[in-house]
């Protein structure tokens, strides 16, 4: 499928990475998580002793790093940096570092470099995809849920109490939704789904249907 680009976008917890990434296979598509190169950035300046807030500090870091992604993880000058980024230091300061501008700008570019050099098309996931990295993809859908079942879904995740994460989501809702550039909201165009009560299969195939709809 040349020319596709399917932008899914969605809170945390909402199930936007497994479901992207069984998407991509299915449609055979290169699946690019741009939450990794978010990640990639905070690892790289927490790494670097740079305070989240200190944004000229971080910009100067990232002009001297390449983040990318391969094979489905993300990497920093080569280096996988998967579990790294999947830390509680760096989820506790990712909110922070990716919503300075000049940050998501450099990053925004990475993002569109990465699908280019790869024909054009991919599933591509993140909170801004359908509004501003790729505002002009076919389709575009935003994935949501009840706040208690995606605090759950965390906790299954990572075998923990999901009391545990139900603050932190609505933590972090509240700074992607309210950050003044690139807030988290559903593109005019998306189409919304609410997967509370949907097995990943099932907003899977609801997706490729569209997607093969879009191709015939």
């Amino acid at each position: 499928m040349r020319g596709l680009i399917v932008a899914i976008d969605g809170p945390a917890g909402s199930g936007k990475s497994s479901v992207s990434r069984l998407v991509a296979a299915r449609l055979r598509l290169p699946h690019l998580d741009t939450g990794g190169f978010y990640r990639a950035a905070t690892l790289v300046a927490l790494r670097a002793g740079i305070d989240p807030a200190d944004l000229d500090g971080i910009v100067r870091r990232l002009a001297d790093v390449e983040i990318s992604s391969r094979d489905g993880l993300t990497v920093v000058d080569d280096v996988v940096v998967e579990g790294d980024i999947r830390g509680h230091e760096v989820t506790a300061a990712v909110s922070e570092v990716s919503a300075h501008p000049e940050v998501r700008r450099l990053l925004v570019e990475k993002q569109r470099q990465w699908v280019a050099d790869r024909g054009g098309s991919a599933v591509v996931e993140g909170r801004d995809i359908g509004t501003v990295v790729f505002p002009d993809a076919p389709l575009k859908v935003f994935l949501t849920a009840d706040e208690l079942e995606r605090a759950r879904r965390r906790a299954v995740q990572r075998g923990e109490d999901p009391a545990t994460h139900l603050e932190a989501i609505r933590r972090r809702d509240s700074m992607d939704g309210s950050r003044p550039v690139s807030p988290m909201t559903p593109a005019d165009d998306a189409w919304v789904l609410d997967t509370t009560d949907m097995g990943i299969g099932d907003v899977v195939e609801t997706i490729v249907e569209m997607a093969r709809v879009l191709q015939r």
